[in-house]
């Protein structure tokens, strides 16, 4: 199986350090540049709210499979996390679309490295893609972190 990049991300964010630990939490806007032959894809996302961003950790260690959280020093494995790194460094983000310019993208929400090549995009949907009362490390572990994300 071969992904081939729908497009590209720019981001402020240029090594690892700089990307917040969940997009989540970040404010800043950032560009998805779509490339040309894949445009006609973006008819009418301008209507929706929300996207989920699949692209490439390109930077990600694919050897790693234990990971700490925020939440607690004891190791768990990547599966089990969020960690970017993975076997398959495969990122997701929801986004809010701030605005569509052509081929161009204007969202928040997004952790991505300037450069990240982009695998998809997907309409978000509240009504399938939430779960409220969903068990997480943050509820197991009875810690309000939710500023650092997990």
């Amino acid at each position: 199986m071969e992904f081939n990049p729908i497009g590209v991300i720019h981001s402020p964010y240029k090594e690892r350090g700089d990307a917040p630990s969940q997009g989540r939490l970040s404010q800043n806007e950032i560009s998805i540049e779509v490339f040309d032959s894949y445009v006609e894809g973006l008819q009418q996302i301008e209507l929706l709210s929300h996207l989920i961003i699949l692209y490439g950790g390109d930077k990600a260690d694919r050897i790693i499979l234990r990971s700490k959280t925020v939440f607690s020093d004891s190791e768990i494995g990547v599966f089990a996390s969020r960690s970017p790194n993975r076997p398959n460094p495969i990122a997701f983000c929801v986004a809010d679309l701030v605005r569509r310019d052509g081929n161009i993208l204007i969202v928040k929400g997004v952790d991505a490295l300037d450069g990240s090549p982009l695998l998809d995009i997907k309409a978000y949907s509240p009504s399938i893609d939430s779960f409220p009362n969903a068990v997480s490390w943050k509820s197991i572990n009875g810690v309000d972190r939710s500023h650092k994300g997990i």
